[in-house]
């Protein structure tokens, strides 16, 4: 498998002269390392050309296995590597949101040798977990969320594609591990929650319907997993602002809501997000049923939106404990713990929690 020090002129040449882009040869790479990824590691490539190259891509990021042993093993246990590249090869031209547009996809396997080479989202910058997002943002976020779902609503065929959806016993227990990494979780955030933080953390674990654990019914849809401003090149120089969604390591045939109450839940303070969630999610509704998809009630959405607010919790015990530990991931982390946390109690959803 390639390396990035390896991606010289000359493999960019070949690479742009197969996918049918017009000849004005690369003389010049320059890569340099950016972001801060738990799972993979990103450079950004800089081209320079013989003459000009107003055609060309003249910048470019790259992304890579991360170079931590418990990283990388991860992504191969949890097939993040593998979903991301057969997600780029088979889906990201048949949808309708902003994501980078992939000039080049390969891996070994499972991984975790991998690459993938994406269109650089300039003038976009990543949004920031930790700060969260104005209620602005969060509306262009969810809305956006229609034209990932839209295009394969219910669509029986997704579940021909063994990274999005399998009818064979699962390898691993999610629940299982969810409990497994419980001591390791609050020895490094329980002293960031409140007790009733903390208490619904753990009901997540011994419940036996909690939806977080349950599979999709109907109905389903794409669902990213991980939709969350870390995930998202945000340019705020148009209003609303436009949103390019990254990192579809984790994606799977899912639940429509379970997204969307991700999203709100990790990407607002608490006190930004009361005021204005019930607002965004009946924009979302209405733009659904615009879609054409109008056997999902409102009254069945907001149900869905609220055993939503679980599926964060997923993500920040498990991910928390297995990936590389970091300053601003454990900062990142306790912080989604508590907004997580908070977003379920706020809407009462715990009484689905039995």
């Amino acid at each position: 498998m390639i390396t990035a020090k390896e991606m010289d002129a000359a493999w960019f040449n070949a690479l742009f002269a197969e996918t049918g882009l017009p000849a004005n040869p690369v003389v010049q790479v320059h890569h340099t390392q950016i972001g801060t990824g738990q799972i993979g590691k990103c450079y950004r490539f800089d081209l320079k050309y013989e003459g000009a190259a107003t055609q060309m891509p003249t910048r470019l990021v790259g992304k890579f296995p991360s170079d931590n042993e418990a990283s990388r093993a991860t992504g191969v246990l949890l097939r993040n590597y593998y979903t991301e590249v057969r997600f780029y090869q088979q889906f990201a031209q048949r949808l309708s949101l902003r994501m980078p547009h992939c000039f080049y996809a390969d891996i070994e396997g499972d991984g975790p040798n991998f690459v993938l080479l994406l269109e650089d989202m300039a003038p976009a910058v990543p949004g920031d977990q930790l700060l969260g997002c104005t209620a602005e943002v969060a509306r262009a976020a969810v809305l956006e969320l229609v034209g990932l779902q839209v295009p394969f609503w219910c669509d029986p065929h997704l579940k021909s594609y063994d990274y999005l959806w399998t009818d064979s016993p699962p390898t691993i227990d999610m629940q299982t591990l969810y409990v497994d990494c419980l001591p390791t979780f609050f020895e490094r955030y329980g002293s960031a929650l409140t007790q009733d933080e903390r208490r619904i953390i753990e009901q997540v674990g011994s419940a036996s319907g909690c939806p977080l654990f349950t599979p999709p019914s109907m109905p389903f849809c794409l669902e990213h997993v991980d939709y969350r401003l870390d995930n998202m090149l945000i340019d705020n120089s148009c209003t609303p602002p436009k949103l390019t969604v990254i990192d579809w390591q984790s994606v799977r045939l899912g639940k429509p809501m379970n997204d969307v109450a991700y999203f709100l839940g990790a990407g607002l303070q608490s006190e930004v997000r009361r005021p204005v969630e019930a607002d965004i999610v009946r924009a979302y509704h209405q733009s659904l049923l615009a879609n054409n998809i109008v056997d999902y009630s409102w009254e069945n959405c907001w149900r869905d939106y609220r055993q939503g607010t679980f599926s964060g919790f997923g993500v920040t015990v498990i991910a928390s404990t297995l990936v590389e530990e970091t300053a601003r991931g454990n900062e990142m982390f306790k912080t989604m713990a508590r907004r997580h946390a908070r977003h379920a109690l706020d809407l009462r959803a715990d009484e689905f929690l039995n």
